[in-house]
């Protein structure tokens, strides 16, 4: 293979979304509720002690609340939300992938096992998220081995006094 140049392969980590949004199981599922709407998330990683337990999603979340038809009992379905955990509800064998994962594999997994996003984890520590939003980016892209500059996606990890205030909302 002298003179030929080998084709960079396009890793997780160029296209995964960094300084990911994550909850504690121990957080109410109100929490992870606000969190997911006021960051037009889908996903959240659920973290114990910082490291990658499970994961809990939009669906998770709107299965685990009471029916639309007590729409008239806010205060109930409030109460109820702050009573319940992010680990009663969440995805506890989450599947996860390193940063130098090949794209194509992380694709194939997502698709195999019909799931949204998939957790980045680098010795043990959340490192970034690769969704199926992220994917879609890289095939209009045309393949390219990056975002263009400016696209990627980042998102300010959740502080102790962000969930501080979300828990007094709730």
């Amino acid at each position: 293979m002298r003179g030929k140049k080998r084709a960079k392969t396009i890793c997780v980590a160029d296209w995964m979304a960094e300084g990911v949004l994550a909850v504690d199981t121990y957080d109410s599922i109100g929490i992870a509720r606000e969190l997911m709407a006021k960051h037009r998330v889908n996903q959240l990683p659920v973290l114990e002690n910082d490291v990658v337990v499970g994961i809990v999603t939009d669906r998770d979340l709107r299965d685990a609340y009471p029916t639309s038809m007590a729409i008239g009992e806010t205060k109930k379905i409030d109460e109820f939300a702050a009573r319940h955990t992010v680990e009663e509800v969440m995805t506890h064998n989450v599947f996860t992938v390193a940063p130098e994962t090949p794209l194509r594999a992380a694709v194939a997994l997502l698709r195999h096992h019909r799931i949204g996003a998939m957790p980045v984890v680098k010795k043990k520590m959340l490192v970034g998220i690769i969704t199926r939003s992220d994917i879609l980016d890289f095939v209009l892209s045309g393949g390219a081995l990056k975002p263009p500059a400016g696209a990627r996606k980042t998102a300010q990890p959740v502080n102790a006094a962000a969930k501080r205030l979300a828990r007094r909302r709730s």
